[in-house]
């Protein structure tokens, strides 16, 4: 099976070939791609453990640094990790500045179609004239209020003892549970919210209350959700919105709104404006990178709808 990915590995990024390359810094010192075919970094190992023993609910302990590979100098990096029970684990690291998730999700499952014989339904785009700016350039005023300029965030703080410290963890979320939150967040006219609107909102208020605890219910605490540009930037062509749609590279924004603390926790779910489960029934797979001060009180106060992702939930949903 390996020898079949890496195989299908080396056809794939002759399409995909600026996987293949690697980041440099340009005579300005700017980071930019170097497509010289340097290939990938492609770690063969052995786990003694069964898949039904991974503990999914935490991948701090069972996936980082251990299944997942460490990306060095190339742009993508790629571990396949047979276990015990003969199942095998296939995980990959890429380089967020050469693409975006929309672009790596082509690649995989060009990937996927290659190892299986099959053509690849997708061709990749390459054309980075389709994000010329306009002439003459406009800019509303109120992508001010939404965006920050990166250069303008001062750098990280070094954690100091007793701090509060990020960790990870994957849950589920029951369909029934999604329903209900788009229906405790519809406004009182009837504008029904989306399910990723209704969670993100919920999610908010526990970060929100969080932070009251903590005895920072004055400060402003801001929520920000990732867009895809590819289907918004086609000023209705539609030539230009079919490349678009195969388009390779980083075409997402981050748009933040805040309010204050108290304001968030206060107001009701329709105030404040993840991935699908593999059985395709309307459950939610969620990995949250959190403050474990966070993850503990969402556990607290909504263990009915964050449930650990476990091997059985998972084994259900394949047989499903």
């Amino acid at each position: 099976m390996v020898g079949v990915l890496k195989k299908a590995l080396a056809q794939a990024l002759v399409t995909y070939y600026a996987f293949a390359g690697e980041v440099v810094s340009n005579p300005v010192g700017e980071p930019e791609i170097l497509c010289n075919n340097r290939g990938v970094d492609f770690v063969e190992a052995f786990a003694e453990a069964e898949l039904k023993d991974l503990d999914f609910y935490n991948p701090d302990d069972t996936v980082e640094g251990k299944l997942v590979p460490k990306k060095k100098h190339g742009v993508l990096a790629v571990q396949a990790t047979e276990l015990k029970c003969g199942g095998l684990v296939v995980a990959c690291t890429f380089d967020h500045r050469i693409a975006d998730a929309y672009s790596a999700n082509l690649f995989l499952v060009s990937w996927a179609e290659m190892a299986q014989s099959k053509p690849i339904s997708t061709v990749p785009c390459f054309r980075r004239s389709l994000l010329n700016p306009r002439r003459p350039g406009s800019v509303h005023p109120s992508l001010n209020d939404m965006y920050v300029q990166m250069t303008s965030l001062p750098p990280p703080k070094d954690p100091q003892p007793g701090d509060d410290y990020l960790i990870s963890r994957i849950y589920y979320i029951k369909a029934d549970q999604l329903n209900q939150l788009q229906s405790l967040a519809t406004t009182t006219n009837g504008c029904r919210r989306t399910k990723l609107e209704s969670f993100s909102a919920f999610l908010w208020k526990m970060v929100a209350k969080h932070a009251i605890l903590n005895n920072v219910d004055k400060k402003v605490t801001k929520m920000g959700i990732v867009v895809d540009g590819r289907t918004r930037l086609s000023d209705g062509d539609i030539d230009k919105a079919s490349l678009m749609g195969s388009y390779f590279g980083n075409v997402l924004s981050i748009p933040y709104g805040g309010k204050e603390v108290n304001e968030i926790d206060e107001n009701p779910l329709r105030y404040v404006m993840p991935m699908p489960s593999p059985s395709c029934n309307g459950d939610w797979v969620v990995y949250v990178h959190l403050l474990k001060g966070q993850v503990e009180l969402i556990e607290t106060e909504a263990a009915h709808l964050f449930r650990p992702l476990t091997f059985d939930y998972l084994q259900h949903s394949n047989e499903e």
